[in-house]
């Protein structure tokens, strides 16, 4: 037997790259591109950049640098996209509020929204280097759903704001505490959904082209879920309601590959609007706006919020009337929450929103690309699950701000005002960068170089 020579040892598998660096440069971008339309807005309105440009830039690049210092210790093969988005949407976010803080100074709302940011970071951060494996979450399925009903029920004996009991308020600080269920839901739903995936797709009876599992596989899902409708009905929340419906939609059919799911999902979300739309005031007088949004125009009452909303965003043009230019605070008192993407629509124009829903979709993307490389099926669930989350948002509350939905209230991810959206946010973005960095660490033997990785993960 003749000893192999040099040309008979294949070569050894190239490393994958980590990319960090990458993210590095594009987390500057990021912060370079929010500092500069902050610097815009004080330009546009006072003719002068504004004296705390530097520290506001010192801020948040610190924030993006604590982050970033994370995930390159724990997570150092994470996708390097998700962070640098999330900090570009949160510094855009920033420079809106503060814009329509000018127009309003008993009404200052961009440091807190930057204290809330910088919570946001740290759960982030602490997420991250918590978590070394997002599978331990599946052994608190059961947990995280009733801890989410408990967040849920919280605020439903507390006064109703704008029509809704959502809200915690104690002295001058308020809290939605809501928010963080939905996160919990979907742990709840990929962990039971991967447990019971085979039982759902294939045993049950048959209904024409849908396969119904059995009651006892599919009961405990569904009873979950119902209680949280009916929470959510109670407090009058019709947007998180649709969202919730979603997920559970969104997650049945990635479980099970049935599509008669989706049919089913959208015939029972148009009867279950087309009900609550009749029955209850708050939300029946959302949908008559909706329906005539010039009505009290039309009526001598002068345009309502909807109607202010269109008319900022055909004011925007193409290009954008300019950062701090336009007029959206015209809107009303909620501009600076569920109404913000009309300011980001009047003053950069067709053009900026496209490029600011292009980044909703990339962030959306790389959760469902990193889903797609997860051998793990509670991890593929939970990747599809959040991602889904920050979709079905962008998609809500874009289509009520543009007349397309009814209103709903929520609020825009990363963008608007909130301190409990923008902390959940981050710690979506935490778990989206644990499953990715998951879903593109090599197995130990393409690290030697002993087989040929397959590159099926995000780049």
């Amino acid at each position: 037997m003749t000893a192999p020579t040099a040309a008979d040892v294949p070569p050894p598998a190239p490393r994958l790259a980590k990319r960090r660096g990458v993210e590095l440069s594009l987390l500057v971008c990021a912060v370079l591109a929010s500092v500069y339309g902050y610097a815009g807005v004080g330009l546009a309105k006072s003719g002068a950049v504004p004296p705390d440009a530097a520290r506001y830039g010192a801020g948040l690049g610190l924030l993006a640098l604590l982050a970033h210092l994370a995930v390159r210790w724990r997570a150092p093969h994470a996708d390097p996209l998700l962070l640098p988005i999330a900090v570009l949407l949160n510094g855009l976010g920033l420079v809106l509020i503060y814009r329509l803080d000018l127009e309003t100074p008993h009404t200052r709302a961009a440091a807190t929204q930057l204290v809330w940011s910088t919570i946001g970071v740290g759960l982030f951060t602490a997420v991250v280097l918590a978590l070394r494996d997002h599978r331990v979450l599946q052994r608190y399925a059961y947990l995280s759903a009733a801890s989410a009903l408990v967040l849920m029920a919280v605020p439903i004996p507390f006064p109703a704001v704008n029509g809704a009991k959502i809200w915690i308020r104690a002295g001058g600080l308020s809290f939605q505490p809501g928010e963080f269920a939905k996160i919990l839901f979907a742990v709840f739903f990929a962990g039971y959904l991967a447990a019971n995936r085979h039982a759902l797709a294939y045993t049950g009876r048959r209904v024409r082209r849908l396969q119904l599992p059995t009651g006892r596989v599919l009961g405990p899902i569904v009873a979950i879920w119902l209680l949280s409708v009916g929470l959510l009905v109670l407090e009058r929340d019709l947007g998180t309601s649709l969202l919730f419906f979603g997920l559970f939609v969104i997650m049945l059919y990635v479980a099970t590959g049935r599509t008669g799911w989706i049919a089913v999902g959208l015939l029972l979300a148009a009867v279950g609007a087309a009900a609550v739309g009749s029955l209850e005031p708050h939300v029946h007088s959302r949908v008559q706006d909706w329906l005539h949004p010039f009505a009290s125009i039309e009526a001598g009452q002068g345009p309502g919020q909807l109607a202010q909303s269109l008319f900022a965003f055909a004011a925007g043009g193409m290009l954008g009337t300019g950062l701090g230019a336009g007029h959206s605070i015209l809107i009303g008192f909620a501009a600076k929450s569920d109404f913000i993407l009309a300011t980001a629509g009047e003053e950069l124009g067709l053009a900026g929103l496209t490029a600011v829903f292009l980044l909703y979709a990339l962030l959306v993307a790389r959760g469902y690309r990193a889903a797609l490389a997860l051998s793990d099926p509670f991890g593929r669930l939970l990747a599809v699950g959040l991602a889904s989350i920050l979709a079905l948002q962008v998609f809500v509350i874009a289509g009520g701000v543009t007349g397309l939905i009814p209103l709903t209230g929520m609020a825009m991810p990363f963008l608007a005002q909130g301190g409990s959206s923008v902390v959940t946010n981050w710690v979506i973005v935490a778990l989206l960068i644990r499953v990715s960095d998951s879903a593109r660490t090599p197995h130990p033997a393409v690290e030697s170089g002993t087989i040929t990785p397959v590159r099926t993960g995000s780049r």
